[in-house]
């Protein structure tokens, strides 16, 4: 399934209307010199795939959209309705097909599928079956894209990107987890809430699992580039600590309460996958919360397990972690964290 037959044919006898419409200048070379050609791959084409695929097209982050599913109908129904919306955007070929060769010669592969979890079935049981999928997603965009970017969307991301790491053979800066990059901006955004200031002026992070057993590191927030807890116990300004966990409760409870109200989440996710898409594409060298392997960081040693941690993106993908000072508390709840995805990961037999 590939993109619609293109216009340009439509002449008498098939006659390209391209040739014919438009007339070389003199002394020209028509070929590029240049070899920008960014191509963007996003596999699944559920509520989420295709939030990021429509916000990646209005930010004209790619000359080249794959997108990849399953199902066949619904995958041309997508790519047929952004191409009908082509007069409105920037100019972006789009396919689709449900063959993974249409991701050939990708920059970056985002992966959005996954399976949905029965009534009744535990955790591992789901875990496992996206083990099972992704045994057969990540090794053909490996092979069609072997210098590619690999960013895991589908959850739980944390297991999820460390199964992708085993299956691709990649080196590990090029296997990212979304992680809690989506997590960390909703604190931000609760935070200066708070404040009434913008989300943008709040520099805080959500680290570890992107789940449960996150952690909030308080210790580092900044307004304006002011540290805020510092800031209040300079100026004595009492505060409890169980208004902290409050505020860190909401994020967690963040992404549950919009599929309960919605019954899923799709535009923040998508939204901060362009962002991480924009960092590493555009070689922005922004810091970004993602799930990165993070053995060897802040004491975690048990073992090979990814995890969010601030982390520097660029057009290698993970080029650097942030040396955050963490507080006891803080760094004993990351390394319960990384506890917790590793017993998970036990448990699968990889």
């Amino acid at each position: 399934m590939q993109k619609s037959p293109s216009a340009s044919s439509l002449g008498p006898g098939g006659l390209d209307l391209a040739q014919a419409f438009f007339k070389p200048i003199q002394n020209s070379d028509p070929h590029s010199t240049t070899n920008r050609h960014t191509k963007i791959s996003v596999i699944g084409v559920g509520n989420v795939g295709m939030a990021i695929a429509q916000t990646i097209l209005t930010q004209d982050l790619a000359d080249e959209l794959a997108l990849v599913d399953a199902k066949a109908d619904k995958l041309r129904g997508e790519m047929l309705d952004l191409q009908h919306a082509a007069a409105f955007l920037p100019r972006t070929k789009i396919n689709a097909s449900v063959d993974y060769s249409v991701t050939a010669g990708s920059d970056l592969c985002i992966v959005t599928a996954g399976a949905r979890q029965n009534p009744g079935e535990s955790r591992l049981n789901l875990l496992q079956r996206n083990v099972a999928l992704f045994s057969n997603i990540i090794p053909p965009l490996a092979k069609y894209s072997p210098d590619s970017i690999l960013l895991i969307v589908s959850n739980p991301v944390d297991v999820l990107t460390y199964v992708s790491w085993k299956l691709s053979g990649f080196p590990s800066n090029r296997v990212i987890g979304s992680g809690t990059n989506l997590d960390s901006s909703r604190f931000r955004f609760l935070i200066a809430d708070h404040l009434d200031v913008n989300a943008q002026d709040v520099q805080a992070f959500i680290v570890g699992e992107h789940g449960d057993s996150s952690v909030a590191l308080w210790s580092s927030i900044s307004v304006g580039g002011v540290p805020v807890l510092s800031f209040l116990q300079n100026q004595q300004i009492a505060y409890e600590k169980q208004t902290l966990e409050n505020i860190h409760k909401a994020v967690v409870d963040g992404a549950y309460e919009v599929i309960n109200l919605k019954g899923y989440t799709s535009w923040a996710i998508g939204y901060s996958v362009a962002n991480l898409a924009r960092s590493l594409l555009r070689d922005q060298r922004k810091i970004h919360p993602v799930s990165v392997l993070a053995k060897g960081f802040y004491g975690i040693d048990g073992g090979d397990v990814f995890l969010s941690l601030p982390a520097l993106l660029g057009r290698a993908g993970v080029l650097g972690v942030t040396n955050i000072h963490l507080t006891d508390e803080e760094m004993h709840r990351l390394r319960k964290s990384a506890e917790t995805i590793l017993e998970v990961q036990s448990q699968l037999g990889l």
